[in-house]
């Protein structure tokens, strides 16, 4: 690959960004959308700086990392994708736990009642109840991919917590909602380790730092998009039910679970 190849995409994230921007002009959306574009035709014209820049013989900081970004390692850019889809699903429940619960199972959705204010206490009961089980798992889990692998570890792991997010919407019992965060916390606890123990033997010593920090634009992205989509979701096809966004994460954790394993790790692990 040559240098000058940073840019090969670039006009492809410039003009969806552009065409993305003009969309939300035209129809009847949240404007957050306008965000998402402007954000893909930012991306595109970096690269195409990076790319002008790159064809003059710049070598600096700046088109370095976007060299490093565009020829990642494949399973840097396998883990990637599971990033994507881990993060978008755990984003909606961080936005919309308390919404979801208070409607679907307490029934309301004015702040000012009692039934709100019972159901939001009940949430932080919930992510009191995730963190313990990470906490828990995390011991587990090195244990267990020593038996089956990182990726099969990882992938259960998802499906767990996929299934636990979007079982939200099978229950109508407070404390039976305890169970399904449980999944959700299996989830949490490997989606805070494995992934880094995946990519660890896959980056060239050298370029540790630089990689990681590119790794970790894969929870930042999801979140921003997770901030701009999941508001026109709920309000356009999701009928304002906040308990189906969650659902909409528990799938996304399955996408992710699908995807780890198809990871491919260095040879020897597995």
């Amino acid at each position: 690959d040559s240098p000058r190849r940073i840019g090969r995409t670039a006009p492809y994230w410039l003009l969806a960004g552009i065409l993305l921007t003009i969309a939300v002009s035209l129809m009847d959306v949240e404007k957050e959308m306008y965000l998402l574009g402007i954000g893909l035709a930012v991306f595109g014209a970096i690269l195409w700086a990076a790319d002008a820049l790159s064809r003059r013989g710049s070598s600096g900081g700046f088109v370095e990392i976007m060299t490093d970004m565009v020829r990642m390692p494949e399973t840097l850019r396998d883990l990637a994708v599971v990033q994507f889809f881990s993060w978008f699903g755990l984003f909606s429940m961080f936005l919309y736990t308390t919404a979801a619960v208070t409607g679907h199972v307490y029934g309301t959705s004015d702040p000012t009642s009692a039934a709100y204010n019972e159901g939001a206490n009940w949430v932080g009961v919930m992510f009191a109840v995730y963190n313990g089980t990470a906490a828990l798992v995390a011991f587990l889990l090195p244990v267990l991919s020593k038996r089956i692998g990182m990726r099969k570890t990882h992938a259960l792991a998802l499906i767990l917590g996929g299934i636990g997010l979007a079982g939200v919407y099978l229950v109508s019992d407070p404390w039976m909602l305890l169970v399904p965060m449980m999944g959700v916390g299996v989830a949490w606890a490997s989606i805070l380790a494995m992934p880094y123990a995946m990519l660890t033997g896959s980056i060239p010593a050298g370029k540790l730092g630089v990689y990681m920090g590119i790794f970790n634009f894969f929870i930042v992205i999801p979140q921003l998009l997770a901030s701009t989509v999941y508001g026109s979701l709920l309000n356009r096809l999701l009928g304002g039910e906040a308990i189906l966004v969650l659902v909409v994460g528990g799938v996304a954790l399955l996408i992710a679970a699908a995807t780890t394993l198809r990871v491919r790790l260095p040879e020897g692990e597995f």
